[in-house]
C-alpha cells in the first residue's frame, strides 16, 4: 500500500515526520499505517473522502474514553484529507493470544465480557438507533447479494416478513452504545497489564446489549466453541441480571447479524473483488444454523428451510462454480 499523498506533509505539520510503514486495509476504503518517528510509534488512518468520514470514529473514541474505555487517544485530524493520526495500541491482538494458548483464551474473553458489562451501565449518548428498519436494511443484504450468487430464487416478501415477527425481540428498552465490530481482531492488549484496547468503533449505534456479545461469541473470523459460548454468556448474565428476553434477543440479534454478515462477504467478492471473504461463510453458517435452532427464530427458521436448501448453505464462491 502506497501511503495517501498528503500524508508526509500531514505529520510534518503535526510533529509526526518519520517513516510510513503499510500495516493493513479492512473491509472498507480505510488503510491502516505505522508512523515511526524516532523513538515514537503512531498509527495513521486513511479514510478518503467521499468514501469514508472519520468524524463518527473521533466522536465515539472521545465518549468512550470519557467514559474509561480504551479507546485510541487521537494525536492529529486533517478532515478535508481524511487522516487521523493516532495512538498506537500495538500487535498483540486477543485473536492471535486466545490461538497460542487455548488454556489462556478463558481469561482474555472473561475481560472482554467484563468491558460489555461496563459498557451496558452508560445509556448510549448521540447515537443514530439501532431499530427495525436498520434491522431490516442488515438483514437484507443476504437475499439481495448471497442467494443470487448461489443462484437461489427466493420468497423476498416471505423473507421481510418473518424477520419483522422477530425483530421485537431485539429492540432495546433502554438503548447502549454497540460498537457493532466487537471481535477477537479488534481487541487488542495494551500495555503491560494487557488492558483491552477498542479498535473499529466508527459505526456504532444506539440498540441492544446483546448485538456486541454476538459480535464476540458468534465471531466470523475465528471459531467460538458452543461451551465458550454459553459459559460468557452466563458470566455477562450473572454481572448484570439479564434474564431469558436478554437470550432470545441474543439469538434473533444473532442470526440477524449472521445473514447479514453472509450478504457482506459474498458482496466484498462479487464487487469489491476479495474472494478472502466468501472462504469465512461456512463458519458463518454453522453460527446461523445455531441461531435458527431456537425456538424464537421459528418464522425465519421456517423461511430457511423453504427457500436455502442445506447443499446451498456454505462458501458462495464454491458453490457458484
Amino acid at each position: 500500500m502506497t501511503p495517501p499523498g498528503g500524508a508526509p506533509a500531514f505529520l510534518e505539520r503535526h510533529g509526526w515526520a518519520g517513516a510510513i510503514v503499510p500495516l493493513a486495509g479492512d473491509a472498507s476504503f480505510r488503510r491502516y499505517f505505522r508512523v515511526h518517528a524516532g523513538e515514537r510509534r503512531a498509527i495513521l488512518m486513511d479514510a478518503p473522502p467521499p468514501h469514508e468520514d472519520p468524524r463518527p470514529f473521533l466522536s465515539v473514541a472521545a465518549w468512550l474514553g470519557d467514559h474509561g474505555f480504551a479507546a485510541p487517544t487521537i494525536h492529529a485530524v486533517d478532515l478535508d484529507q481524511g487522516l487521523v493520526l493516532l495512538e498506537d495500541f500495538g500487535d498483540d491482538r486477543l485473536r492471535e493470544a486466545a490461538d497460542a494458548d487455548a488454556a489462556g483464551a478463558l481469561p482474555l474473553y472473561e475481560a472482554a465480557i467484563d468491558v460489555l458489562v461496563a459498557l451496558a451501565r452508560h445509556p448510549a449518548e448521540g447515537l443514530e438507533p439501532y431499530d427495525r428498519a436498520v434491522l431490516h436494511r442488515e438483514a437484507a443484504l443476504f437475499v439481495e447479494w448471497y442467494c443470487p450468487a448461489v443462484g437461489l430464487d427466493v420468497d423476498l416478501d416471505g423473507y421481510r416478513a418473518a424477520w419483522d415477527a422477530v425483530f421485537d425481540h431485539a429492540l432495546a428498552a433502554e438503548p447502549v452504545t454497540v460498537l457493532r465490530d466487537y471481535h477477537a481482531e479488534n481487541l487488542m492488549l495494551v500495555g503491560a497489564e494487557r488492558r483491552l484496547g477498542l479498535l473499529d468503533f466508527q459505526d456504532a449505534l444506539a440498540g441492544h446489549p446483546a448485538y456486541d456479545l454476538v459480535s464476540l461469541l458468534q465471531d466470523a473470523r475465528r471459531d467460538v466453541e458452543p461451551s465458550l459460548e454459553e459459559a460468557m454468556l452466563a458470566r455477562y448474565r450473572a454481572a448484570t441480571g439479564a434474564d431469558d428476553a436478554f437470550l432470545r434477543a441474543y439469538h434473533v440479534l444473532g442470526a440477524q447479524r449472521n445473514a447479514k454478515i453472509i450478504g457482506i462477504f459474498t458482496r466484498l467478492w462479487k464487487r469489491d473483488g476479495k474472494p478472502r471473504y466468501p472462504t469465512l461463510c461456512p463458519r458463518v453458517w454453522a453460527y446461523l444454523e445455531r441461531d435458527l435452532s431456537q425456538p424464537v427464530l421459528g418464522p425465519v427458521a421456517a423461511w430457511f428451510d423453504a427457500n436455502v436448501p442445506p447443499e446451498k448453505r456454505g462458501d458462495p464462491l464454491v458453490l457458484a462454480a
